[in-house]
């Protein structure tokens, strides 16, 4: 009889930023500018922070990480990125917020120096855990979709498809009746993504603009945001171009994962903070969304996926599991590949791996770039 160890091997988190100001990116080439995180974007990765601890950090849990500490953090157990390219510094101060969720201070914190005396770590014992900062133009691991030529065509010919234009005519009637709340903002369709997101943050942020806006709008906006977002950020083949956002995750999710599974390696926890498009190329590639096609769009602020590796009569085996923000309590397992809810980690890195992007090569010559990005150093095929 095989003894089925109780608890996790390791857990691949993917993280998007917390609530924040207006933020604009271009509908054709998605480059963005910068806006700014919100105290409310914080308290909500913090929260969603706790819910994580309390999941794979507490010794109590069906779901508590073996051999993670829990007390004091052991930089050696974690690998925590942040995308620093897409929305200014949103995304990497959300995870400061998240991680400070997971790992609050601690007396644990402190030192007994040689005269007796024992000294804890300031604010209570603040665990200074080292967040990676990702920028695109030197690790495009994280925000792979921008200067990508090829991702930029694959966008245009979705605003040309017939799907599109049907969409876009069925939409004008409302956007129409929504134009006088958008301040000018363009009603063209191709700028969906950019009316929702105005009309979102004024939702939360501007009283005025909330009790003035009529009560469907907020939702129909969401629902043609979500459109144009998962139709942008997804392909019909598993190795589209549309699919990159997450093509380029997919070697350190593999790595992290192998290294969960090898026990002489101390990794038990790994954290990506992006926005929200790797999780619609996730969704698509994995085929989670044939079960659930309610997440194919726009996660909330503060969603989670987790991959989560355990250890099967078989071998090891990972399941996919998907919390929509902190106001949706608990995770959701997401049956992948055909609806299968647990893979064995080989099936699983095999059906993925023939479209991972592993290099900076690899990726000038997917998006057709020969100048940006170091890609004026690489030979293309």
């Amino acid at each position: 009889m095989v003894n089925i160890t109780a608890g996790l091997l390791g857990v691949v988190l993917i993280a998007r930023h917390g609530d924040r100001l207006e933020f604009f990116q271009d509908p054709y080439t998605y480059t963005p500018t910068a806006t700014y995180i919100t105290p409310l974007g914080e308290v909500e990765e913090y929260i969603s922070g706790q819910n994580l601890a309390s999941l794979y950090l507490t010794p109590s849990s069906p779901s508590y990480i073996n051999g993670i500490n829990t007390t004091l953090a052991d930089i050696d157990q974690l690998v925590f990125r942040a995308d620093a390219s897409g929305e200014g510094t949103v995304i990497l101060n959300s995870m400061y917020a998240l991680v400070q969720g997971m790992f609050p201070p601690t007396t644990y914190s402190n030192v007994t120096l040689s005269n007796g005396t024992t000294v804890t770590g300031p604010l209570g014992g603040y665990q200074y855990i080292p967040i990676q900062s990702v920028e695109n133009t030197l690790d495009i691991s994280l925000n792979s979709f921008t200067s990508c030529p090829n991702f930029d065509n694959h966008t245009a010919a979705f605003y040309a498809s017939p799907q599109f234009q049907a969409t876009a005519m069925e939409a004008a009637p409302f956007l129409m009746d929504l134009a006088p709340y958008l301040d000018g903002r363009s009603t063209n369709f191709t700028n969906m993504f950019n009316i929702f997101d105005y009309v979102n943050v004024q939702s939360i942020h501007n009283k005025t603009f909330y009790d003035m806006l009529p009560p469907t709008f907020l939702e129909q906006a969401y629902y043609y945001a979500n459109f144009h977002e998962y139709g942008v950020f997804s392909d019909v083949s598993p190795g589209g171009i549309g699919n990159i956002a997450i093509q380029t995750v997919l070697p350190s999710i593999f790595t992290d994962l192998q290294s969960f599974a090898n026990t002489s390696n101390p990794l038990k926890l790994a954290l990506n903070g992006v926005s929200y498009k790797p999780f619609i190329s996730l969704f698509n590639i994995t085929q989670a969304t044939v079960a659930n096609p309610e997440i194919a769009g726009i996660v909330d602020y503060a969603s989670v996926v987790a991959l989560e590796l355990s250890e099967g009569a078989d071998g090891p085996t990972v399941t996919m599991k998907f919390r929509n923000g902190t106001t949706d309590m608990e995770f959701t397992t997401l049956p992948m590949f055909g609806n299968l809810t647990s893979v064995p980690l080989t099936q699983f890195i095999n059906a993925l791996a023939p479209y991972a992007i592993n290099t900076t090569a690899e990726w000038c010559y997917a998006c057709n770039q020969t100048t940006l990005n170091g890609c004026a150093a690489c030979t293309l095929p």
